[in-house]
């Protein structure tokens, strides 16, 4: 009896342990040790340089998929190619465009999670552009510049509203590096929302001068994403990398450094 007694107490105390564990630290995801990083538009794959070495240092592998941002199909492709190719479940990360990219190609059966870093999240169907004119304009926009079916940011848009918090050495290096949009990319639409389905999480850019802050914080409360405010320009990937790897690392099931 007495035994019966000690082994009821025991479960008792397991339970209550996992639960405050759980409530503890809702944030964290299930554990991966593969993370797939895609890039935005104006951007390639060293968009992530100062993030990647973050989530190596904690034992994660990390792939960063070049896009070839000429529509978005090569871009979802590009993932997928990316996603054949790790060993097991991955998380699904993207900055800004990229955003489109991982709502498509995040529903595939390795996706464990997507982490959304100032990032376009469009339902299935859904004209995004239509979607941004419900939100005061960002300036950048006023600096897309097109050269038959290529688009690029002017310098100067790159630098001041792209780039903005980045030291102007810096944001010149990232300009030299800008990789062109093909015109397709603007005509879009996801036939995947896979946000709906499966675990996310956003970072709010609030100096946002590419996609409006409050759009985002649109998007993120629409998903119902686990969401952070990062006081940085779009590209907080850059000018706070410390802060976008630890959403990632909650994301991936670590705890954050």
């Amino acid at each position: 009896m007495q035994f019966r007694l000690a082994a009821k107490a025991l479960l008792a105390l397991s339970v209550a342990l996992a639960g405050h564990a759980a409530w503890a630290d809702p944030a964290l995801g299930t554990p991966v040790k593969n993370v797939v990083l895609v890039h935005g538009l104006y951007a390639d794959g060293s968009s992530w340089a100062k993030v990647i070495p973050l989530l190596q240092a904690k034992g994660l592998h990390v792939t960063s998929v070049q896009n070839p941002t000429t529509s978005l199909d090569a871009d979802v492709d590009a993932v997928k190619r990316a996603l054949a190719q790790q060993d097991g479940p991955a998380l699904l990360v993207a900055h800004s465009y990229g955003g489109m990219v991982i709502s498509q190609a995040g529903d595939d059966p390795k996706v464990s999670g997507l982490v959304y870093i100032a990032a376009r999240a469009p339902d299935a169907g859904e004209d995004y552009p239509a979607l941004t004119h419900k939100f005061a304009a960002a300036p950048a926009s006023a600096g897309l510049q097109w050269s038959g079916d290529y688009g690029k940011l002017s310098e100067q848009a790159f630098v001041k509203d792209f780039a903005g918090d980045l030291p102007a050495a810096e944001a010149e290096t990232y300009y030299a590096v800008q990789q062109p949009m093909g015109r397709a990319i603007t005509m879009a639409k996801t036939t995947v929302a896979a946000w709906h389905d499966k675990p996310t999480w956003y970072a709010v850019s609030t100096e946002d001068r590419t996609i409006n802050p409050d759009l985002e914080r649109f998007m993120a409360q629409r998903m119902k994403a686990h969401t952070i405010e990062v006081d940085s320009s779009h590209v907080s990937l850059l000018s706070h990398p410390q802060q976008v790897a630890n959403l990632i690392l909650e994301a991936a099931g670590q705890p954050a450094q």
